[in-house]
């Protein structure tokens, strides 16, 4: 499989890449969220929230940047893939919406922080969820009726993108988990050890199922994955899972504080470029490749100022958020 570095080919990088940065940023914030009535009422939760009060609206800056970048970079694919996807998507955004109200009124509103901790944790898994079904609503393939969407409006609705949805939901709390271990102490550092090595199992499982059956959704996957030549790319790919998996228990036993984290955005990375080679050059499965569905090459070049300028801007804002508020989260701040 050769890579033709064109406009078409640089564009799907820029999104690919923004996808992910969202995944792995705003990935913990969810899944602190998905976490959160597993942390005791007060100093516990205290010290959850403040581990990403400081940079949780700053991570859905690339989200922005994703969804906006497909729109203006390949029209076609955004013409096809929301109108198959519109529920979902729905349903992420109003995740999003209601995880952000629940988060800032908590601190505003303490007599109602029971009900405001509710949205916090019913938004978060509602986004993950979503996000996991339409990964797998993608992956399973769209139908496509000459230009447009050609499917019914419940055909991302099915097993596949059900396990895909709560993959995401255990791959997201994982993360938080891990976030969690790196940015608090105590009782809640503690707390945060034992969710990491009950959703690194559950995980690791989601891994396993969805990589097993993926292969299987279209011909195209399995000649990619399980044939000669394509598995002499492919097989790296689950070997250094299972190095990475191994190496993140021994991370855990020995209770490092930072090394848990940057595993598992290791793991991630690994089922993205999974991901990558399942689905390139297609952005549309089997029915539109990058090309097809790219915009004219001048709006391109165009766009391509743009996001040079802006992306660079965003690393270093973002870089440097992280930066000013390193160390632990305390109930009452950092320190």
């Amino acid at each position: 499989m050769s890579v033709d570095i064109d406009l078409a080919t640089v564009w799907a990088f820029i999104i690919a890449f923004a996808v992910f940065a969202y995944v792995v940023l705003d990935g913990f914030d969810l899944g602190i969220g998905i976490l959160f009535p597993g942390f005791a009422v007060g100093e516990e939760r205290d010290q959850a929230m403040n581990a990403i009060a400081p940079v949780w609206d700053g991570n859905e800056t690339w989200l922005v940047l994703g969804g906006g970048g497909l729109m203006a970079a390949f029209p076609l694919a955004y013409a096809i893939v929301m109108p198959a996807l519109y529920p979902p998507i729905v349903a992420m955004l109003l995740g999003l919406v209601f995880r952000g109200v629940g988060f800032e009124f908590r601190w505003r509103d303490p007599r109602h922080r029971r009900f405001w901790d509710f949205g916090f944790t019913a938004g978060s898994v509602v986004a993950a969820l979503a996000q996991g079904i339409t990964l797998g609503a993608l992956l399973q393939g769209i139908k496509v009726t000459g230009r447009a969407y050609g499917g019914g409006w419940l055909d991302w609705l099915t097993p596949f993108s059900l396990l895909t949805g709560g993959s995401v939901v255990v791959a997201y709390a994982l993360l938080g988990s891990c976030w969690l271990i790196a940015k608090t102490e105590g009782e809640a550092q503690r707390r945060a050890y034992r969710l990491a090595r009950r959703f690194g199992v559950v995980t690791i499982a989601a891994i396993v199922a969805v990589s097993a059956a993926t292969p299987f959704l279209t011909h195209d996957y399995y000649t990619r994955w399980l044939t000669m030549p394509g598995i002499l790319l492919t097989a790296p790919v689950p070997i250094l899972v299972g190095v990475l998996s191994l190496l993140f228990w021994r991370a855990l036993g020995r209770e490092a504080e930072y090394k848990p984290f940057l595993l598992v955005l290791a793991l991630f990375g690994l089922c993205f470029v999974g991901l990558g080679i399942s689905l390139y050059p297609f952005i549309v499965p089997n029915e539109v490749t990058i090309w097809a569905a790219a915009a004219p090459a001048n709006a391109q070049v165009f766009m391509l100022i743009g996001a040079g300028i802006m992306i660079p801007i965003i690393l270093a804002y973002s870089g440097w958020s992280y930066w000013v508020f390193r160390g632990k989260a305390g109930a009452t701040g950092y320190h």
